[in-house]
Order: C-alpha cells, then structure tokens, then sequence
C-alpha cells in the first residue's frame, strides 16, 4: 500500500505538468465547437411574422371572399379556404418542404431529402432562426397561395373536386415554382430574379390558375343577368383590411429576420397601398361617378400583390408609383376586358392578383435602381439586363401554371367532377355541399 502511494506521489509532478497541456486542448476543442447563428430577435419577429400571415388566411382571406359571394355561398367560400389550407399544411410536412428546399442540386425540384421532414429537429437551424420555424413560415404561404384561387371560381365547383385540385396544384406548380424562386439552387434564384415574397410563387401562379380555372368550369348560371352582387360589403372590406395587417408578417417576414430588410418591407407595404387605393378610387370616381367600398377593398388587394415581390428592392416613393400603376391596369382588367372577353373570374383573382403580380414582377426591375431610390442591382447588372430576367421569370410561372393547371383541372374532373349540379349551384353551396346557412330568418 506504501508502495503505491510512493508511486502516485512520485508520478503527481508529471501529472500537474501535464495539465495546463490538457487544459489547453480542452479550451481549443471548446473555442472550436461551431457556436449557433440563432438570434432570439430573429427567431420573435419571425414567430409573429408567421402568426400574421396565418392571420392573413383565417380569417382575413375566408372573410374577403366571403362578404363578395352572393349570401347563399358565404359558408362555402369559408369552408374551402379553410379546408384547403389546412390540407396543404399536412401535405407541405409530407413532401412539400422536400420538393421545395430538400437539399436537391436540381435547379427545378428540391428532391426527396427531407421528406417527411426528415433530419430536421428543434436544434436544426436555418439561418439565424429555428429550421422548424422556416418551415412554419413557409408553409403559411403555400397554404393561402391555393385558398387564392377559390375565389375565381367560387359559387360553382365540388368541394371534394376544389381540395383535390389544390394538392395537386401543390404538388406540381407551387412547390417547382417555389424552389426556382427561392432556394439557393433554383433557376431563378440563379439568374438573381427579384421576387422578395412571391410576385411569381404566390400571386400570378394562383391568378393563372384562377383564370384557367375560370374558363373551364363556365360561367355561373345566370351569369349576366342574375344580380351577383356581393352580399356583404362590411365583411368583405374587414376582411381586406385584415389581409393588410397580416401582409406586414408576409413581406417583412420574407426579409427572414429584424434587420432593415424588414423595416424597408414595413414602409413599401404601407406606401405602395396608400397608392393603389387612391388609383383605384379615382379612376373609378372618373370612369363611375363614384368611389366605391368594393372599389377601395379592391385596391388594397392590388397594391399589397404589386409590392409582395418588390418589398425589399424599391424604395417608398417607388413603391407608391407601383402600386398606383398596377390599380389602374388591374381596374382596367376587372372593368373592361373581363366583360369583353365574356370569362367569369368570380372575385377577380386573375385580374387583381394575375395582374398586378405580372406589373409588380416586371415593374420591380425597373424600379429597383438607385436612380429611382432603390436598392441597386447585382454587381454588372443593368436595368435593361434585370428587367428582362423579370420578364423571363414571369413567363416560364405563366407557362408552365397555365399548362399544368389545365391538365389538373381535366384529370380532376374526370375522376370526381368539377361543378356542382345547376339545381344545386341555384339553391346555393352553403345548404346544398355543407347542409348549413350563414344567415337564418
């Protein structure tokens, strides 16, 4: 035993010189270990920005809708935008978030990495917010872009064939589309298109998909000469002035953390508004006689879509201007070459939405430039050379939407069918689909 603890005393000099050594290898793995980019203000803005847009959804959208359908299809319309979203919540957690940011180098199709969100936990990181986060923000965004489309064809489509429809179109328009725009190896990320919130993911894609929509299932019985007037115009207003708060959490949250990004997301989504209301109100005070509440919810609408890809590209005085330009094409759409061309787009997706996405896509090139208090262009680019990368952008989303989308529509409705029986488009959604009313007495 003495012999033992001679040998341990004897040995304790080696040891103590052998610490400061260990120590130091100790600190240098510690100083080595990848510190977290997580920013905790990052991750509040970003948790509110995503409740907001879930704002913007329910009920914000649903009472939009709403307040424009006649009183007979109120519930539906709630019933599809609520369903729909819901539906693509699930589908975007099964393979949604893989086909758009699953890791893939294609520059089309994000691939099969993260299905079922595999590899992802409370501790992955995207950026300086929690991966999980992302994705919830994310998905809010995949889950209106479809419950959009509803309004173009609203009062007269299956609602088994409208929740089918909206996976499909999921599946192969919104998920290829968002990864070209937005992930890091998208073709349209590459060629560095401008689309800060979805000018062509969200708003055109769901406006050719209104329109196509709209052409193939006919118009509304009685169309042109039923009185098809909005059943409630207070509805229909609170709801766009909710989908004007919940816009500030859709562009700002796309600056994806509290920086100046999202401030300068905050003011063109105010300015750009501002001005597509007073446009709209008054050409139509010119064109009409009056100003109108559908007319000022209109302009809400038009300005929020036109500045969705600019928010972080323009400047305030720019966004003002686009926002202005993209009420009057868009009045000029809804008010004239809908009724010559004799389609029923119900709520005007196609001609809002469509429309001012296709002015606020393309005008976003143009008003990007310092010379017009932007935030510049990519070193080497010029405007003419951005412009026409827009425009390229613009027409592939209007392509390949209106091709896939047809195709979608047909296969739709030759396995459930796409309208309702006229009898029942007569008496109205709300009983005939849901065995509900909205209003009783």
């Amino acid at each position: 035993m003495k012999k033992r603890l001679s040998g341990l005393v004897a040995l304790a000099p080696a040891l103590m010189a052998g610490l400061p050594a260990w120590a130091q290898e100790v600190a240098e793995e510690v100083v080595e270990a990848p510190a977290s980019a997580l920013d905790s203000g990052d991750t509040a803005w970003m948790i509110v920005a995503t409740v907001l847009v879930m704002f913007m959804i329910l009920p914000g959208l649903a009472l939009f809708y709403g307040g424009l359908v006649r009183a007979k299809n109120m519930l539906s319309v709630l019933v599809q935008v609520t369903a729909v979203a819901a539906t693509v919540m699930i589908v975007w957690v099964v393979y949604g978030y893989s086909f758009a940011f699953g890791g893939s180098d294609s520059p089309y199709f994000g691939g099969f990495g993260k299905l079922f969100l595999k590899g992802v936990t409370a501790t992955s990181e995207s950026g300086t917010i929690p991966e999980y986060l992302f994705i919830a923000f994310q998905m809010t965004f995949a889950a209106i872009t479809p419950a959009l489309i509803v309004g173009a064809f609203a009062e007269r489509m299956r609602f088994g064939a409208v929740v089918a429809f909206s996976v499909l179109w999921v599946t192969f328009v919104y998920f290829p589309i968002a990864h070209m725009a937005w992930d890091a190896n998208g073709l349209f990320f590459g060629w560095g298109v401008l689309d800060f919130a979805g000018g062509t993911v969200v708003h055109i894609n769901a406006g050719i998909a209104g329109l196509v929509g709209a052409i193939l299932l006919g118009k509304r019985t009685g169309y042109g000469k039923d009185n098809m007037a909005p059943h409630s115009l207070p509805l229909a207003v609170a709801g766009a002035g909710m989908l004007w708060v919940g816009w500030f959490g859709f562009n700002a949250g796309s600056a994806l953390g509290a920086g100046t990004l999202a401030t300068l997301a905050v003011i063109n989504t105010m300015t750009a508004t501002a001005g597509a209301v007073v446009a709209w109100l008054l050409v139509e005070k010119l064109a009409r006689g009056k100003a109108s509440a559908l007319g000022a919810a209109s302009g809400i609408i038009a300005g929020l879509v036109a500045v969705t890809p600019a928010a972080g590209a323009v400047g305030p005085v720019g966004a003002i201007l686009l926002g202005a330009v993209a009420s009057l094409v868009a009045y000029w759409f809804v008010a004239v070459v809908k009724v010559k061309a004799g389609y029923d787009d119900s709520l005007d997706v196609f001609g809002i939405h469509g429309v001012a996405g296709i002015i606020g896509a393309v005008g976003t090139g143009i008003l990007a430039s310092a010379g017009f208090g932007g935030q510049g262009y990519a070193e080497g680019v010029t405007m003419g050379a951005q412009v026409w990368t827009q425009i390229l952008a613009v027409a592939i989303t209007v392509v390949w939407c209106g091709v896939a989308s047809a195709i979608l529509y047909k296969l739709v409705d030759a396995v459930i069918g796409l309208r309702v029986p006229v009898d029942a488009e007569r008496e109205g959604l709300d009983l005939t689909s849901h065995g509900e009313s909205a209003y009783h007495g």
